[in-house]
């Protein structure tokens, strides 16, 4: 199993800010992982919350030996309580986000989930979640 994780805003895609984050929703996103999963017989699910809570809640409601793809949106850059929580899990998160972190404004250049990730995919658009999910799939 392949957990999905976004965080905050994340729900606005394909209306917020499509200069930097592109045209595609989160639906659209998810369909093509869902495909994607199916066709290596891999099974994937789905979770997306605006609260840091409700986050902590369903990382700490997975198994110990998950496998997560985790865009945290905002909360990379604000939330030590989000990296507690997966310093604590055994899971291997790869952590995404479709834009380039680092071109952006200096506070996004630190990230708290990247020290505690798996990997890190960041700028290339919403692909970044195909190329997490590959990573997965061609580890078993």
């Amino acid at each position: 199993m392949i957990y999905v994780v976004n965080g905050p805003n994340l729900n606005l895609l394909g209306k917020r800010e499509p200069q930097k984050y592109g045209n595609i929703t989160l639906d659209e996103i998810n369909r093509d992982l869902e495909e994607t999963a199916f066709a290596n017989n891999e099974e994937i699910k789905f979770f997306q919350s605006n609260s840091e809570g409700a986050i902590l809640d369903y990382l700490q409601s997975l198994p110990k030996s998950a496998k997560i793809i985790m865009n945290p949106g905002a909360l990379a850059h604000t939330s030590i309580a989000l990296r507690d929580c997966i310093t604590a899990m055994e899971a291997e998160v790869v952590e995404v986000h479709i834009t380039n972190i680092f071109s952006r404004e200096e506070f996004r250049h630190h990230s708290y989930v990247s020290p505690v990730a798996k990997g890190v995919i960041s700028g290339l658009g919403s692909e970044v979640y195909h190329l997490a999910l590959t990573w997965f799939i061609e580890r078993e």
